[in-house]
């Protein structure tokens, strides 16, 4: 299996948002898919998909219905999505998506992170530059061979697929989800699920002392509200004795 299977792998592993978390994310990604084309999912690509993450995280459908119109109303602030990088202790690099309606308040409340667990907030390509930006769709295994179905999307940029417990995994790099997304729907291949994740391209093992001081600070960046994703280098394997 290749990296985005193992990356993946570790994250099942470990921090999985609470579902609160997760519809409050969801939540952010509708006002965000609305504001940029419309609150109509048959022409909205961006809203298709973010519905069907929240159907995956059985979100109510009265919750989303209530989303796509209060996103449509005029008043409503808009979120800005501001990516922050740094280093947490023992050198391990962190990447932070945030949407947020109040930059100050984000920027301060990060940096606040960082120093009260002795890392440091970095400055705009420090270390972005470590990790794959890659887009990755969830779709039904019934009926579908997986094999012919690599070959087929191979031409549109598909780098890795595998199965696992949540069904078929497809990843490629992030600017080619359009153009996956459009081969699934126009080939009647169910999308359970889809979305971005940045992936290390070279992980670091620590002790579990170190992996400690790190999670520390993971958990912290993990709880704000503004906080979208959060990604890392360390190994999240079993640590080093």
């Amino acid at each position: 299996m290749g990296r985005a299977f193992e990356f993946r792998k570790g994250r099942k592993l470990k921090r999985w948002a609470a579902m609160s978390k997760a519809f409050t994310r969801i939540g952010k990604d509708i006002v965000m898919a609305v504001k940029e084309g419309g609150p109509d999912p048959t022409s909205n690509s961006r809203l298709r998909a973010v519905i069907q993450n929240a159907k995956a995280v059985n979100m109510p459908k009265d919750n989303i219905e209530r989303a796509i119109k209060r996103a449509s109303d005029k008043s409503l602030g808009d979120y800005k999505e501001v990516l922050f990088e740094g280093y947490a202790p023992h050198g391990i690099a962190i990447l932070i998506e945030t949407a947020t309606d109040n930059n100050t308040r984000t920027v301060a409340n990060i940096r606040s992170y960082f120093n009260k667990c002795d890392g440091s907030l970095s400055t705009s390509g420090s270390v972005s530059f470590m990790f794959d930006h890659t887009c990755n769709f969830r779709i039904a295994p019934e009926n579908i061979d997986i094999e012919a179905l690599e070959l087929e999307l191979i031409d549109h940029g598909v780098e890795e697929i595998f199965e696992d417990e949540d069904g078929i995994l497809i990843y490629a790099p992030f600017e080619n989800f359009g153009e996956i997304q459009s081969y699934l729907e126009k080939h009647k291949i169910e999308i359970l699920s889809s979305g971005f994740e940045r992936i290390p391209q070279i992980t670091k093992k620590l002790t579990a002392e170190q992996m400690a001081d790190v999670e520390k600070l993971l958990e912290k960046i993990e709880e704000d509200d503004d906080v979208q994703n959060v990604y890392h280098t360390m190994d999240e394997s079993e640590s080093e004795a």
